[in-house]
């Protein structure tokens, strides 16, 4: 029997040269959120959360790629939300400008984050319960974010629709990162949506039965 979700009411905005996913996401109907990969376009988002009357309650970062933090500062700066941000990655998101690839993306203005996390913690955050799971293999120190009560999944660039990460950027490993996404096949049901950092939204269950990348798994 699949679980009952609570309901969860998740906003998507697509921003950037590289079509990143941005999520603002709470409880339906609520006042406050959390706010998820930020990864451009800031006064677009800003005007988002006006329109929608809520107060950020976070800023959750998946990863320090530039594509996914380069509205962090003027977001946390506009909200006065603190930024979580994985551990092995908060060096990049301090010295932004030091890790993009090439000078036709941005410029982005750094920023020093409020909390870090590693993995396995639980946040508690616009009345959200939100699980924190360690996924590298696109990136070192690459989280993601689970409601289970929302049946949903932040995967950022982990697993995507039809797709997954790429691991040829930096601390990139494909061994690695299939074994994040067995690990998040293997914690959260089928049923779970799955909020990629770009593409489309998806569910565990599709992806484990069609995602050409995850044969190995299903074997």
């Amino acid at each position: 029997m699949s679980e009952v979700h609570a309901p969860l009411d998740v906003r998507t905005f697509t921003v950037g040269p590289l079509a990143e996913n941005c999520y603002l996401a709470r409880p339906r109907g609520a006042e406050r959120a959390v706010l998820i990969d930020p990864g451009e376009e800031p006064e677009r988002l800003l005007g988002a959360i006006a329109a929608l009357s809520v107060r950020v309650e976070a800023i959750l970062i998946t990863h320090t790629h530039f594509d996914h933090i380069g509205a962090v500062a003027p977001l946390a700066r506009a909200t006065g939300a603190p930024v979580i941000c994985p551990e092995l990655e908060r060096e990049v998101l301090a010295n932004i400008m030091d890790y993009v690839p090439s000078p036709e993306f941005g410029p982005f203005e750094s920023y020093q984050a409020d909390r870090t996390v590693s993995g396995g913690e639980t946040l508690e955050l616009a009345g959200l319960r939100i699980e924190v799971i360690s996924t590298p293999g696109h990136s070192p120190g690459h989280v993601s974010y689970a409601i289970r009560a929302g049946g949903a999944l932040f995967s950022g660039d982990v697993l995507f629709q039809g797709s997954v990460g790429r691991v040829d950027l930096p601390g990139g490993d494909w061994a690695t990162l299939l074994r994040s996404i067995e690990r998040l096949m293997a914690e959260l049901p089928a049923d779970t949506t799955v909020y990629p950092g770009h593409m489309g939204i998806t569910t565990l269950g599709r992806e484990r039965a069609g995602n050409p990348f995850l044969r190995e798994l299903a074997g």
